[in-house]
């Protein structure tokens, strides 16, 4: 919500305060000055004060990659502040940001320039009641008057529809949504954050024609996806896609290759959603602090909310596990859909995407070892494909070593891969998931049992495990120079002993490895 004020500034106050919720930044919108002017301004007046000025930045209109307006932002008691001017806006015919009007006059005789002239007509500032009017939401467009010290509704419904619990547009909404298209995913995000009601208007023009092609060809997709993660990290992120599923927006929002293999079923966005959904009930059940000390970070720099924001992806793409596209820059080289929708559709970081395939790569093994870890029955290494060589290793030890390399190659988000593991293992067919045929307790106690079983074999922080050989040491056993695929062979043979002898030294280790080096000699 924005605060008006006339000649002051108004500013916006967050319809979280008069939802009784905390807020975490406030608006300032200036009726007769850019940003920029504004917060130097106020960077002067705190500095002559003897106050810092601290995080001042200029975030700039850019057509080209679909900013807002510019906007000045500062930190000022803890708040974050942002200043922009009230608009009145003109749009261009490809991009959702209001811009200023270049026109470019050039008078040519014969084919040879004469003259050019070039004007910039300057963006005209606009009234409050202007502005709210040219803003996504109704429950969006409130200002707080700081000299009247009330809340001002130009809309004249922006306060009903914050009672009442309803999305609904200032304006009419393909209007407004096709001046800006982000604004249908705003919409979703914001009613699925307070449990409000889309409108039933906003839904018909959300899912037209001309808005879906709008939103997919004027809107960046660093856009889509700093969306997206608002909703997964949000409080009803299954709502959130629900609405996008029924307005049709899921295969625009996460856009997938021209071409992949195998063909998905024409339900997969229903199972994506029901995936999504069975594991954020899990999650609760078991409790979000069973993923990682809450407030604080990983060796990875994960923290929990980013466990659970990493764990709700990589359930809601479950169905797309087994797809995958070839790379226009590695041809023949094929790579999971996920990579795509992470890296092209959403434009999120490169760790997300390589996180959430971990993640999947991870599932099938966790899946062979659940029996063992959750259920005590003996490890049947012949039908663990990826066990790889365990001759020499004592039989009580072979799930402690398969467990292990397991959580090494996953780390912080062992926990996250056995939960979805869990699903998998008792959800076993689509008709199953869809009409939730499973129950929740039972998930637990396994993902529990199986949680124990691996704390309780001391492989909580196993990727942390120093060598108990190094590199030099295993060339001087070999008796060789440099390293190459042979010193490789022997640290994935030394780590195996490792993780089956606990409690061994190095020198035990050194040992074991010269007298198997020895007889490996001797038969070859």
């Amino acid at each position: 919500m924005t605060a008006a004020a006339s000649p002051p500034p108004s500013v916006q106050v967050k319809e979280n305060i008069l939802l009784g919720k905390e807020c975490y930044d406030i608006d300032i919108a200036l009726d007769n000055m850019m940003g920029s002017e504004f917060v130097e301004k106020v960077r002067e007046y705190l500095l002559s004060v003897g106050e810092e000025a601290q995080g001042v930045a200029v975030i700039p209109s850019n057509p080209d990659q679909s900013k807002h307006l510019e906007t000045a932002r500062m930190r000022i008691c803890d708040i974050w502040i942002d200043f922009v001017n009230l608009r009145c806006e003109e749009y261009s015919e490809n991009s959702r940001i209001p811009i200023k009007v270049d026109v470019l006059f050039s008078l040519i005789n014969e084919g040879q320039m004469i003259i050019e002239v070039y004007f910039v007509l300057q963006q005209k500032f606009g009234t409050a009641e202007e502005d709210a009017y040219r803003r996504d939401l109704t429950i969006n467009s409130l200002f707080y008057n700081i000299n009247t010290n009330s809340v001002e509704d130009y809309t004249k419904r922006g306060l009903e529809d914050l009672k009442s619990g309803k999305i609904v547009t200032p304006l009419p909404p393909k209007a407004t949504f096709m001046d800006d298209p982000l604004r249908v995913l705003r919409a979703i995000r914001f009613g699925a954050r307070f449990g409000f009601v889309l409108d039933e208007d906003l839904k018909e023009a959300a899912a037209c024609d001309d808005v879906t092609t709008a939103l997919d060809d004027k809107i960046t997709r660093e856009r889509i996806g700093t969306e997206i993660d608002l909703m997964v990290s949000g409080n009803n992120h299954v709502q959130a896609m629900t609405y996008i599923r029924d307005l049709k927006l899921f295969p625009i929002v996460f856009k997938l290759p021209d071409k992949f293999e195998p063909a998905l079923p024409e339900e997969y966005h229903g199972l994506c959603i029901a995936y999504l959904d069975a594991t954020w009930n899990l999650i609760q059940l078991v409790g979000c602090s069973s993923f990682s000390v809450s407030g604080k970070s990983t060796k990875n720099g994960s923290s929990e909310d980013e466990q659970r924001r990493l764990s709700l992806f990589a359930a809601m793409f479950l169905p797309l596990r087994h797809t995958t596209y070839e790379s226009k820059d590695k041809k023949s080289k094929k790579f999971p859909v996920v990579n795509y929708i992470f890296r092209d559709s959403l434009k999120r970081k490169v760790s997300d995407s390589e996180t959430v395939i971990k993640i999947h790569n991870a599932l099938e093994k966790f899946l062979s070892l659940i029996p063992s870890l959750a259920f005590n029955e003996d490890i049947q290494t012949a039908e663990v494909e990826w066990a790889g060589e365990l001759v020499d290793v004592p039989v009580s030890s072979k799930l402690r070593v398969l467990t292990g390399f397991l959580l090494r190659e996953i780390n912080d988000f062992w926990r996250v891969a056995l939960l979805i593991s869990t699903l998998l293992y008792k959800i076993d067919s689509t008709e199953n998931l869809l009409n939730k045929n499973f129950q929740l307790d039972e998930l637990r106690d396994i993902f529990k049992a199986a949680e124990s079983s691996i704390v309780g074999l001391g492989l909580e922080k196993v990727w942390d495990a120093k060598p108990l050989v190094n590199g030099k040491e295993i060339m001087n056993v070999l008796q060789i120079k440099s390293g190459g695929p042979l010193v490789r062979e022997w640290q994935q043979k030394l780590l195996t002993w490792q993780l089956a002898h606990p409690t061994g030294t190095s020198e035990e280790c050194l040992e074991w490895m010269r007298q198997t080096h020895s007889k490996r000699v001797k038969t070859e």
